[in-house]
């Protein structure tokens, strides 16, 4: 039993994540494109949603591009250039956590808003609390694993790691047994994210893929309010 859920969790599953991922967005970019947005409440606790904003965002940027070009630079290329797979793990450890912590703070200060100010959360969504949620859950479990890697500096594990990612990109089989010694927090945190992808076409997370260059051709739209005679 055990083999088999781990077989679905990180050989099955990434690739569901990964395609409703990349096909939900492009139907929800085309069928309700102007749902493409964050939704804005700045005009409620300002100051807190600029530092929250700040801080998440920044953090959350460089966990995100570390670990893209992290887990799937080519093992190859880090031993042409003379980077140790110790010294990259040591990198990753130091960048980002000092990057994670920065997410956490900012992700702890933007759901506190949202949670006890009673007007936001009226405005909140159940997805715009529920993917905030997410995101401080993966972010502490991001944080945890820190205290797994210090104990393996060789970079053994972080190798393994890019094995998989790299293994599932390029469709390589059993790549799912990589994970199957795995500690518990890097399974939890994996599949978390991969959740997180899952989940990204239904959520505000889409505004991460918009850039207003559209802005420059778009012919616009108007509202109109119409006013209707009292019954």
């Amino acid at each position: 039993m055990a083999e088999i859920l781990n077989t679905f969790l990180f050989g099955i599953y990434p690739y569901i994540c990964l395609t409703v991922l990349a096909a939900g967005s492009i139907i929800r970019y085309d069928r309700e494109p102007y749902s493409w947005r964050s939704g804005s409440s700045q005009l409620l606790r300002r100051k807190q949603l600029m530092w929250g904003s700040v801080l998440f965002h920044a953090g959350v940027l460089i966990v995100f591009f570390g670990h893209l070009v992290g887990l799937l630079t080519p093992i190859i290329f880090f031993d042409i250039v003379g980077i140790s797979h110790s010294f990259k793990q040591l990198m990753a450890i130091i960048i980002g956590g000092v990057a994670g912590i920065a997410a956490l703070i900012g992700a702890s200060m933007l759901l506190h808003r949202r949670l006890f100010d009673a007007r936001i959360r009226r405005t909140s969504s159940f997805s715009d609390i529920g993917i905030l949620v997410l995101l401080w859950l993966q972010l502490v479990l991001g944080l945890a694993t820190i205290y797994v890697s210090l104990q393996h500096l060789d970079g053994h594990e972080m190798v393994k790691f890019m094995a998989w990612a790299q293994g599932i990109f390029t469709f390589q089989p059993y790549v799912a047994d990589l994970m199957r010694e795995a500690h518990f927090l890097f399974k939890a945190h994996i599949f978390l994210g991969l959740t997180i992808f899952l989940l990204f076409p239904f959520t505000r997370l889409v505004h991460m893929l918009s850039a207003p260059i559209r802005y420059v051709w778009r012919s616009g739209y108007q509202i109109v309010r119409t006013r209707h005679p009292a019954g």
